[in-house]
Parts: C-alpha cells; sequence; structure tokens
C-alpha cells in the first residue's frame, strides 16, 4: 500500500467530515457502491483521489476555481517564490488560531513531505492541482 493511499483513508475522511457515503461520494461525481468499493480497500484510481483530497481535504469548491487563479499562482511561485511563500504563511496563519488542531490538509501535507524529503507541500501542489509526482 503506498503512503498516499495510507493517508487518504476515504472512511476515516467521511466520518471526521459527519457524512454518510450518498453525500460525500456524489460531491466528487462518484456513486455511494463505488465509494463503498474504495472504502473497503479497492485501489482508487488517481483522479478519484486527487478530487477527494481537494474537495474534501483540501476544502476547494471546484466550482470557484478558475484557470486564471492556477496561472497567477504559477507566475508567483516562479517569478517572486519569496512572495508566494510569505502569503502562503500568511494565509495558513489566518486560517488557524495559534494553538489549534492541524487539519486533515495539513497533516497529509506533512505526512508526504516526510516521505518525499519534501518541499512541504506533499509532493502535489495544491495551488496549482498539478502532481509533481
Amino acid at each position: 500500500m503506498k503512503l498516499l493511499d495510507r493517508v487518504l483513508n476515504p472512511r476515516e475522511i467521511r466520518r471526521r467530515l459527519g457524512l454518510n457515503q450518498e453525500q460525500f461520494w456524489t460531491q466528487i461525481g462518484v456513486t455511494q457502491s463505488g465509494g463503498s468499493r474504495y472504502e473497503s480497500g479497492r485501489e482508487m484510481p488517481k483522479p478519484v483521489r486527487e478530487l477527494l483530497r481537494l474537495v474534501h481535504v483540501e476544502q476547494i469548491d471546484l466550482s470557484e476555481v478558475k484557470r486564471i487563479d492556477f496561472e497567477i499562482i504559477r507566475y508567483l511561485k516562479e517569478s517572486h517564490p519569496d512572495l508566494y511563500r510569505s502569503l502562503r504563511r500568511a494565509v495558513r496563519s489566518r486560517h488557524r488560531p495559534a494553538g489549534a488542531p492541524v487539519d486533515i490538509g495539513e497533516d497529509l501535507d506533512e505526512a508526504l513531505a516526510a516521505s518525499q524529503g519534501g518541499n512541504g507541500n506533499g509532493g502535489a501542489s495544491a495551488e496549482t492541482g498539478e502532481a509533481q509526482r
């Protein structure tokens, strides 16, 4: 079993979110029966895994994401990496009060970064949606 599969345990994520299988899986275009099979151990295709991560772990509303957002992020990362890192830290600290527990998405980032000798973003850029594996 791959590290990502262990970290992205769909049943655990669904239970933490307090959703039933129908609510959880239909948000990413998977039937309840298909989701049940993934929760029972069937391997998830990479697109389903990525949608699960974006929608349920990163809590991204995909209807609000536009291509230009990714282009801006890519430009900032390439042309102004210090500014990008500073903005990223500011946003993260704004979303989490001091001493608050780390959320599922940050747990995933840290676990993946540790496994890859990492860059702190888990080998995948959540901001751009592009895998760097």
